[in-house]
């Protein structure tokens, strides 16, 4: 699930930037790759982030409220406990 949290997150800061680019200087970067707005490329494209921008939406409310992007580390208590 971290991975997915990851990748995430890097396919919406990748929206964010085609949306920067497009408000800032009406350049479409993820048009401009695959050749055109309507282009399957494109398409697969935008709908990753959507579904990246969804699983970052609902992910936290599958973990409690946690969105992890690191494995947890055992703390010093927990460890001494068990021995």
């Amino acid at each position: 699930m971290i991975f997915v949290n990851i990748l995430s997150y890097i396919l919406v800061l990748l929206g964010a930037v085609n949306w920067g680019l497009f408000g800032i200087f009406d350049f479409n970067l993820v048009s401009e790759i695959f050749m055109g707005p309507r282009s399957v490329g494109s398409i697969i494209v935008y709908v990753l982030i959507t579904l990246a921008a969804i699983w970052l939406i609902i992910s936290p409310m599958i973990t409690n409220g946690a969105l992890r992007l690191q494995k947890e580390k055992k703390s010093e208590r927990t460890a001494t406990q068990h021995e």
